[in-house]
């Protein structure tokens, strides 16, 4: 098992990998967590040293203080249409297909990603699986309906929980001020079906399967990043 600090240096060799794709005047979709905390590190290096002009769109509001740390100029999607998305992932399959959601920003993380003209994913080698479903599906759901969503999962085969908060009592609050179900199923046989019937499930917002959109996969590990 890899220790934590390799484990970054994985993270950070393909987040700063990614931003070598960043061309003068893009406009960016910044997605959440831990590998992505580098790549928007890295864009505001270029910032700094290399003078080019970009601009960023966060989903989530981890990555707009990262973003402002790094004096990232902030835009919106009412604003403009992105160029290139960058965002991590929970697993990937050979498919490219992902689970994403460990950090509750998926709803806002797949409209960014999937609105941009192309989308990479940055992952350390742990991220890269055969078959998806050993991390639980996220479900983002309007809190007056989880009842009701738990029981239709269940009735799809999932086990559920809603998720908790870490030092805070009560559940995880999205940004969005929703509750975030983890339904985990034996197999996921079609990611794109499941997608698809997990929103059409009465009071669920998003679910954390992305499919059929992943343009590029950046693999970090200690001796440097592979791309599939």
């Amino acid at each position: 098992m890899k220790d934590a600090s390799s484990n970054n240096s994985s993270k950070k060799n393909a987040g700063y990998k990614a931003a070598e794709y960043v061309k003068d005047g893009m406009v960016l979709g910044l997605g959440t967590g831990s590998t992505t905390h580098f790549f928007i590190e890295k864009v505001g290096m270029r910032i700094r040293d290399e003078g080019i002009s970009v601009m960023g769109i966060p989903t989530s509001f981890q990555s707009l203080l990262i973003a402002k740390e790094w004096n990232i100029p902030i835009t919106t999607l009412e604003e403009h249409d992105i160029d290139l998305s960058v965002d991590g992932a929970d697993e990937v399959d050979p498919d490219f297909n992902l689970i994403k959601g460990g950090g509750a920003a998926h709803t806002k993380e797949k409209i960014v990603d999937y609105a941009a003209k192309e989308f990479i994913v940055i992952v350390d080698e742990s991220k890269c699986v055969e078959n998806l479903g050993n991390f639980p599906v996220p479900v983002e759901v309007l809190p007056d309906a989880s009842r009701l969503v738990i029981q239709a999962l269940e009735d799809m085969g999932a086990s559920c929980e809603i998720r908790m908060a870490q030092r805070k009592d009560g559940p995880v609050i999205t940004d969005n001020g929703n509750f975030v179900i983890d339904a985990k199923f034996d197999e996921i046989e079609s990611p794109a079906h499941l997608e698809i019937d997990l929103n059409a499930i009465p009071g669920v917002v998003e679910n954390g399967i992305f499919s059929q959109m992943v343009d590029r996969v950046i693999v970090g590990t200690d001796e440097g990043t592979k791309e599939l």
